[in-house]
């Protein structure tokens, strides 16, 4: 089966990055010309899919503008004869199939997939987090699509950490089925270093299953009284397979500032207009 929608959970506060994001969407901040969110739209894109739910909340309406067509700066556009930037913009409101629900009570990351249950219905479906931008030639999530066709089961994205990293993620127990594709056995989320089960990570694409609703309607609320999709998905996989994908590519944790401040700098010196002057001024300040 074709995985065709993906949901987009956007609707946490963003305090890490206070002030900037008192107004405005973290997902919002700007990574070079393009809000971080942009990016993650992007990959799911070039997956294959086509069609994304928001599951947002209050402050959230400029995800929902971005992604629209601006008639006014269209036009503004058009007349002053700006021709790459208005195709560039009219691309945005064009890439996929946009819808939104909001998830009215911040009762955490399970609770946020939950929201998208109408939506999704009795198939499976992708879920990308905004703060994970992963640079890679192919793109994460097709990795994890690739999985799911071979498999038919869910997928998780893992990336191997330092061991002093470990307790900031979830992190698994898996047995080896090739080269980078894990069945997942058992998961712990933010383990002490010296409880951990491996150095694998689950990072912010999943590839999910419907019964996951389910389970997520019974889940109690576990750490920090959320109901949490660690859980459900180790409830899950109790019941049928769950697997690992070690993706490759770069990942940058942009829920981060030090992250975004390296996302930035690489992303950057990616960019044919920007990498000798920059790559030369980074020396001049770090010489």
């Amino acid at each position: 089966m074709k995985i065709k929608k993906a949901v987009f959970p956007v609707a946490g506060l963003g305090t890490r990055f206070l002030p900037a994001t008192k107004a405005s969407p973290k997902e919002m901040l700007p990574l070079i010309d393009k809000p971080l969110v942009q990016y993650v739209v992007e990959e799911a894109v070039a997956s294959g899919i086509e069609q994304i739910l928001f599951v947002t909340g209050r402050g959230k309406r400029a995800i929902e503008d971005h992604f629209d067509i601006s008639v006014e700066l269209e036009a503004h556009l058009y007349d002053k004869g700006k021709d790459q930037e208005l195709s560039r913009v009219r691309e945005i409101a064009e890439m996929v199939e946009m819808f939104y629900v909001r998830q009215r009570q911040a009762l955490g990351l399970g609770h946020a997939i939950l929201c998208a249950k109408d939506f999704i219905g009795n198939e499976p479906f992708a879920v990308l987090l905004g703060d994970d931008i992963i640079d890679s030639e192919r793109p994460c999530l097709r990795q994890l699509l690739d999985v799911f066709q071979v498999h038919g089961q869910s997928v998780l994205a893992l990336e191997k950490v330092p061991m002093e990293n470990i307790s900031s993620y979830g992190c698994v127990r898996a047995e080896k089925v090739s080269e980078r594709v894990f069945d997942v056995k058992d998961m712990v989320e933010k383990p002490k270093r010296e409880e951990a089960p491996s150095d694998m990570a689950i990072i912010g694409r999943y590839v999910l299953t419907p019964r996951i609703f389910e389970i997520l309607e019974q889940q109690e609320p576990g750490k920090g009284g959320e109901i949490q999709l660690t859980d459900a998905i180790l409830k899950l996989s109790r019941e049928e397979k769950v697997y690992g994908c070690l993706f490759e590519g770069l990942r940058h944790d942009c829920g981060d500032k030090l992250g975004f401040l390296k996302a930035t700098v690489d992303m950057a010196l990616k960019r044919d207009e920007f990498r000798s002057e920059f790559e030369a001024y980074l020396r001049q300040r770090l010489g």
